[in-house]
């Protein structure tokens, strides 16, 4: 993904987001770090799409060569199976442990009309196994899978959201603070989820965390007060940044 010359306004008009041009790579994780209320999670909001209807983008958010704000690409939408946002705070359905997963699966099966009537229950039953097995949770609920999705853990519920995510079989996942509101426990489990999907996904992660961004992402970007101050490999932005504010940050003089 290529983003270029991101503006970001409210309803209001305000300028959230100011001229952002960042590079996602494949098979990676990028960081973004910055202060609360720099504009993280308005950023990758927009780069994923779920952007307020009531807001104004400007600039080009490039993927696979497509601006997926062009007219065209809104209408089809078929990239929004591929890039997939996940929440900060974990979001399950009022149903079952199953259905949280099946019920993306069956919008785009119907949408597609990739599965035959007669195969339907068996390939769905395996795609949702699959998708818990990559979100490392199928261990924990594959004999609780007719269970309400509300009985689960926060950290659980929030591995639910990432198998809901990778049901879909996305090229990409947007994570906005993903383990602010969980345990030690349950955040260690979730890096290393990341982690190991960091071989076949692009990945970005906002955090607040500094020693998060460190053991998790290949890349960091340091966001101030709406704008990209400076964006490179994450050992470099920790270790010898070229921006003195960058500096200030990462040492903890600002935060």
């Amino acid at each position: 993904m290529s983003i270029r010359d991101i503006n970001v306004f409210s309803a209001s008009g305000r300028q959230l987001v100011f001229d952002m041009s960042v590079d996602v790579v494949d098979r990676s994780v990028t960081a973004i770090i910055g202060q609360s209320g720099t504009g993280k999670s308005v950023f990758v909001s927009a780069i994923g799409g779920v952007l307020p209807d009531d807001c104004r983008v400007s600039g080009s958010v490039l993927y696979l060569g497509v601006d997926i704000y062009s007219l065209a690409a809104m209408r089809g939408g078929e990239w929004r199976r591929e890039i997939m946002v996940v929440p900060q705070y974990p979001t399950v359905l009022p149903c079952s442990i199953y259905d949280n997963v099946a019920i993306p699966l069956r919008y785009w099966q119907r949408r597609s009309r990739v599965l035959r009537p007669s195969r339907k229950v068996a390939e769905l039953d395996g795609a949702v196994e699959k998708a818990l097995t990559r979100a490392a949770l199928w261990a924990e609920v594959r004999d609780r899978l007719r269970e309400p999705a509300s009985v689960l853990s926060a950290g659980q519920k929030q591995r639910l959201c990432i198998a809901r995510a990778l049901a879909l079989e996305p090229r990409m996942l947007i994570f906005d603070e993903p383990t602010a509101h969980l345990d030690p426990i349950s955040a260690a489990k979730l890096e290393e989820l990341v982690d190991d999907l960091r071989t076949e996904l692009a990945m970005v992660v906002v955090t607040h965390s500094m020693a998060e961004a460190a053991r998790i992402s290949q890349k960091t970007a340091f966001l101030s007060l709406g704008t990209l101050v400076e964006t490179g490999p994450t050992e470099e932005i920790f270790m010898n940044p070229r921006d003195a504010r960058t500096q200030d940050y990462v040492t903890g003089r600002t935060g």
